[in-house]
């Protein structure tokens, strides 16, 4: 009798383990993902960089690490330092501009078709009458400040984040040979001779998607740096920064250089103000509709409102790293069941 329950005992406890486990590595899920997707998205220029160094895997993980902190988490780090900078200085000169009563509408708003007029009026009506200003505010208050708030969140859990799954990525290059044979024997005996064929996928679509995104939206932030040095707007850097970041938000470029093309305007440059909407239309946004399809199908041929899906779920469920393992983990599903129905023959390949 007791043999008999044996087995159900034993599996018992490894649930009750693995549950544990769970809990335990649950603050830290998040960050493990995405340092695995990065992992996987740059072994190959791990394996060419351990090639050269003679095989000393300690060094060659150490230099991928410093690279990472150096490409990931430093830009955003320095996003997120002059955002809260330069919100805190537009308060100030706002504050400012009410207490002198200097504060009026740019001239150019006047001058938009249908609209201009109105919304103009409108904005020098509540300007004269102070009680309605500091109606309107303190309505505007509250979502100002809770929006804020939480995109100070966001991007602070981001460094956090990041700076975690940079200093986990370290021990998945130095042992992920290791781990490679590892995972294969496991994943063998749970679904059997199939299982290096289900790696492979895995493998190239995470790469696939990895490349889409963060080839899109380094393409779109050198067009973008490019079209700022050309019209003259100031805080490149930063604003390229920014592209990069939002770029991998569906309709997130079009802040950055519609802004652009706002102050120009305000500052009475129309021809430039039009060149950077006309730029940013078909060049920088363009980007999105060439690089990323073209990059991303080499992987994963992943439907749009997939990508939507996991980047606002994404998102939701693990902060900001969600951008790249939610469009991930979809990639990923969706390309197992694409080899599972309709056979490994359709899954487009990747080159390795």
């Amino acid at each position: 009798m007791e043999k008999r329950f044996e087995p159900y005992a034993r599996l018992a406890a490894v649930i009750f383990l693995v549950i544990g486990c769970f809990f335990v590595l649950r603050p830290f899920l998040a960050a493990m993902l995405f340092a695995v997707c990065v992992s996987i998205s740059s072994w190959p220029l791990y394996l060419r960089l351990l090639h050269m160094l003679k095989g000393r895997r300690n060094l060659a993980a150490a230099i991928m690490t410093v690279s990472l902190v150096l490409v990931v988490v430093l830009p955003l780090v320095l996003v997120t330092y002059n955002l809260a900078d330069n919100v805190s200085r537009l308060v100030d000169q706002i504050r400012a501009a009410l207490e002198a009563g200097g504060l009026q509408p740019p001239s150019w708003l006047a001058g938009i078709p249908l609209v201009g007029e109105t919304i103009d009026g409108y904005l020098r009506r509540l300007i004269g009458d102070r009680e309605e200003l500091l109606r309107v505010g303190k309505t505007l208050l509250e979502p100002a400040r809770h929006f804020l708030t939480s995109g100070g969140i966001v991007l602070g859990s981001g460094v956090a984040q990041t700076s975690l799954a940079v200093f986990v990525s370290f021990f998945l290059y130095r042992d992920g040979q290791q781990l490679q044979l590892v995972l294969l024997k496991g994943s063998t005996r749970i679904i059997g001779d199939s299982a290096p064929g289900v790696l492979l996928t895995i493998s190239r679509t995470v790469r696939g998607v990895m490349y889409g995104l963060l080839g899109t939206a380094l393409a779109q932030a050198l067009v973008a740096v490019a079209g700022f040095l050309i019209a003259g707007v100031p805080a490149v850097a930063l604003l390229g920064i920014a592209t990069f970041i939002l770029s991998l938000v569906p309709v997130g470029p079009p802040l950055i250089w519609g802004g652009a093309a706002i102050w120009l305007f305000n500052e009475g440059h129309t021809g430039w103000g039009i060149f950077m909407l006309v730029w940013g239309a078909l060049l920088i946004s363009g980007v999105d509709n060439v690089v990323k399809p073209m990059l991303i199908s080499r992987g994963s041929s992943l439907p749009f409102l997939l990508v939507l899906l996991g980047v606002l779920g994404g998102v939701l469920a693990f902060g900001f790293v969600g951008l790249f393992i939610g469009p991930t983990l979809l990639a990923v599903l969706y390309s197992l069941l694409q080899t599972w129905t309709v056979g490994a023959s359709s899954v487009p390949q990747v080159k390795e």
